[in-house]
């Protein structure tokens, strides 16, 4: 581990205590995550403490852990993660959040803080379905206003619920319950010609 990334944990955990259900340094990244209820005053903690000061949101991704570990998770379903970079320091964290609520999930926003959240969150709602109060504009932003489910969450079917179609008789697009068969994909394997041979000394 570098001196850097001993110095970012040591700060990390001095500033945040045990407001910081886990700090993990893996492959030069460090990740921390808190509470829901603890999510904004530890982003904001982040962006305005002198020893760290994570000035930039580099991009918010949602989570879905339903099928984490071959289907043995046990801790709650969906999460946020916010990826910080500081200018400054030169030194970047990653801050995760779990959602209290699986059937409904919600987390603070974080578009008063960097305003550069507000597509990200949208992006993680449309896709994950996670709601984030006081976000200023959450709608839907990759898929159609209209579309049912988030097709990012495990449990989505791989064909969707309804295909759409441009209707000439009707001038427009039209809606209908998808008409292709539910199939099960199968990835290719393609070995070279001698996968296999013994090769003779």
């Amino acid at each position: 581990m570098s001196s850097k990334l001993e110095r970012l944990s040591q700060s990390l955990q001095e500033v945040f205590g045990e407001k910081l259900q886990s700090l993990v340094l893996d492959r030069g990244e460090v990740t921390i995550e808190v509470s829901a209820a603890d999510y904004l005053h530890v982003a904001l903690t982040l962006r305005d403490h002198e020893s760290l000061h994570f000035e930039q949101l580099l991009d918010v991704s949602g989570l879905d852990y339903s099928t984490y570990g071959n289907g043995g998770w046990a801790g709650k379903r969906f999460a946020s993660a916010a990826h910080l970079m500081s200018i400054r320091h030169n030194w970047r964290v990653r801050l995760r959040v779990f959602a209290e609520d699986d059937a409904f999930p919600v987390l603070d926003s974080l578009c008063e803080l960097w305003a550069s959240a507000n597509w990200f969150e949208r992006e993680s709602f449309d896709l994950y379905g996670i709601m984030y109060a006081g976000h200023p504009d959450l709608r839907r932003i990759l898929t159609d206003y209209g579309f049912v489910g988030h097709p990012f969450r495990k449990d989505f079917p791989i064909s969707g619920y309804v295909e759409m179609r441009y209707d000439p008789e009707q001038g427009r697009v039209v809606y209908q319950p998808v008409s292709i068969e539910p199939r099960e994909n199968t990835p290719r394997i393609v070995r070279e010609e001698s996968y296999g041979d013994v090769g003779h000394g």
